[in-house]
Protein backbone atom coordinates (compact mmCIF):
# COMPACT_ATOMS: atom_id res chain seq x y z
CA UNK A 1 0.00 0.00 0.00
CA UNK A 2 1.21 3.60 -0.70
CA UNK A 3 0.14 6.79 1.43
CA UNK A 4 -0.81 9.89 -0.10
CA UNK A 5 1.14 13.10 0.05
CA UNK A 6 -0.27 16.13 2.01
CA UNK A 7 -0.72 17.82 -1.38
CA UNK A 8 -2.93 15.02 -2.59
CA UNK A 9 -4.95 14.77 0.68
CA UNK A 10 -5.59 18.59 0.34
CA UNK A 11 -6.68 17.75 -3.10
CA UNK A 12 -9.43 14.96 -1.98
CA UNK A 13 -10.92 17.40 0.62
CA UNK A 14 -11.87 20.33 -2.35
CA UNK A 15 -13.94 17.57 -4.57
CA UNK A 16 -17.43 17.52 -4.20
CA UNK A 17 -17.75 14.33 -6.54
CA UNK A 18 -15.69 12.13 -7.29
CA UNK A 19 -15.89 10.26 -10.52
CA UNK A 20 -15.08 6.27 -9.67
CA UNK A 21 -14.69 3.86 -12.19
CA UNK A 22 -14.76 -0.25 -11.84
CA UNK A 23 -15.41 -2.76 -14.34
CA UNK A 24 -16.60 -6.48 -14.60
CA UNK A 25 -14.72 -9.18 -14.28
CA UNK A 26 -14.92 -9.21 -18.35
CA UNK A 27 -13.77 -5.77 -18.29
CA UNK A 28 -17.19 -4.01 -19.18
CA UNK A 29 -16.37 -0.52 -17.38
CA UNK A 30 -18.68 1.90 -15.64
CA UNK A 31 -17.66 5.07 -14.24
CA UNK A 32 -20.08 7.14 -12.00
CA UNK A 33 -19.75 10.32 -9.74
CA UNK A 34 -20.19 10.44 -6.29
CA UNK A 35 -20.28 12.54 -3.53
CA UNK A 36 -19.75 10.36 -0.37
CA UNK A 37 -16.09 9.58 -0.44
CA UNK A 38 -13.64 9.90 2.90
CA UNK A 39 -10.00 9.90 2.88
CA UNK A 40 -9.63 8.24 6.67
CA UNK A 41 -5.80 7.85 7.18
CA UNK A 42 -3.04 8.04 4.83
CA UNK A 43 -4.25 4.34 2.53
CA UNK A 44 -7.64 4.10 2.84
CA UNK A 45 -10.82 5.69 1.54
CA UNK A 46 -14.34 5.43 2.30
CA UNK A 47 -17.14 5.13 -0.12
CA UNK A 48 -20.33 4.60 0.82
CA UNK A 49 -22.68 3.52 -1.69
CA UNK A 50 -26.14 5.50 -1.45
CA UNK A 51 -27.64 4.48 -4.90
CA UNK A 52 -25.32 1.67 -6.65
CA UNK A 53 -26.51 -0.66 -9.14
CA UNK A 54 -23.68 -1.54 -12.17
CA UNK A 55 -21.33 0.35 -9.56
CA UNK A 56 -21.51 -2.76 -6.57
CA UNK A 57 -21.88 -5.43 -8.83
CA UNK A 58 -18.74 -4.83 -10.83
CA UNK A 59 -16.81 -4.33 -7.15
CA UNK A 60 -18.36 -8.00 -6.41
CA UNK A 61 -17.10 -9.32 -9.30
CA UNK A 62 -13.88 -7.12 -9.56
CA UNK A 63 -12.70 -5.54 -6.12
CA UNK A 64 -10.39 -2.83 -8.34
CA UNK A 65 -11.43 0.68 -8.38
CA UNK A 66 -10.37 3.61 -9.75
CA UNK A 67 -10.97 7.32 -8.52
CA UNK A 68 -10.35 10.50 -10.58
CA UNK A 69 -9.31 13.32 -8.61
CA UNK A 70 -9.55 17.11 -10.71
CA UNK A 71 -10.76 20.27 -10.34
CA UNK A 72 -10.09 23.74 -10.01
CA UNK A 73 -8.80 23.77 -6.97
CA UNK A 74 -6.85 20.57 -7.01
CA UNK A 75 -3.88 21.96 -8.77
CA UNK A 76 -3.08 19.07 -10.91
CA UNK A 77 -4.90 15.75 -10.89
CA UNK A 78 -4.21 12.24 -10.04
CA UNK A 79 -5.91 8.93 -10.37
CA UNK A 80 -5.77 5.95 -7.39
CA UNK A 81 -6.02 2.85 -7.72
CA UNK A 82 -7.29 0.32 -5.23
CA UNK A 83 -8.83 -2.70 -4.03
CA UNK A 84 -12.05 -2.26 -2.37
CA UNK A 85 -13.43 -4.55 0.93
CA UNK A 86 -17.72 -4.42 0.81
CA UNK A 87 -19.34 -4.15 4.40
CA UNK A 88 -23.13 -4.18 5.14
CA UNK A 89 -22.63 -4.10 8.80
CA UNK A 90 -20.18 -3.16 11.92
CA UNK A 91 -18.60 -0.14 13.32
CA UNK A 92 -17.36 1.73 10.93
CA UNK A 93 -20.74 0.87 8.57
CA UNK A 94 -22.04 2.73 11.33
CA UNK A 95 -19.67 5.28 10.98
CA UNK A 96 -20.15 5.66 7.29
CA UNK A 97 -24.18 5.98 7.83
CA UNK A 98 -24.06 8.37 10.58
CA UNK A 99 -21.28 10.51 8.64
CA UNK A 100 -23.74 10.16 5.36
CA UNK A 101 -27.08 10.79 7.27
CA UNK A 102 -25.40 13.35 9.18
CA UNK A 103 -25.35 15.59 5.35
CA UNK A 104 -28.60 13.61 4.00
CA UNK A 105 -30.79 12.78 6.25
CA UNK A 106 -32.31 10.66 4.39
CA UNK A 107 -29.68 9.03 2.50
CA UNK A 108 -30.09 5.07 2.06
CA UNK A 109 -26.28 4.51 3.19
CA UNK A 110 -26.83 0.95 2.35
CA UNK A 111 -22.85 -0.70 1.82
CA UNK A 112 -19.51 0.83 2.97
CA UNK A 113 -16.95 0.52 0.44
CA UNK A 114 -13.22 0.17 2.03
CA UNK A 115 -10.60 1.08 -0.46
CA UNK A 116 -7.13 0.28 0.18
CA UNK A 117 -4.95 2.56 -1.90
CA UNK A 118 -2.46 0.18 -4.22
CA UNK A 119 -1.29 3.21 -6.49
CA UNK A 120 -1.13 6.34 -7.79
CA UNK A 121 -0.75 7.96 -11.15
CA UNK A 122 -0.37 11.54 -12.96
CA UNK A 123 -3.27 13.04 -14.70
CA UNK A 124 -1.82 15.95 -15.88
CA UNK A 125 -1.30 16.64 -19.60
CA UNK A 126 2.47 16.71 -20.07
CA UNK A 127 5.54 14.52 -20.50
CA UNK A 128 4.51 12.50 -16.94
CA UNK A 129 1.33 11.63 -17.98
CA UNK A 130 -0.14 8.13 -16.99
CA UNK A 131 3.61 7.73 -14.74
CA UNK A 132 3.30 5.76 -11.71
CA UNK A 133 4.13 8.94 -8.97
CA UNK A 134 3.24 6.30 -5.47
Amino acid sequence: MVSLTEEMKAALRTMKAFPVATASKDGWPNVVPIGFVELVDDETIWIADNFMKKTLANIQENPKVAIYVWGPETKGCFQIKGEVEIRTSGPEFEKMQFTVRSKMAKAPAKTLLIMKIREVYECSPGAKAGEKIL
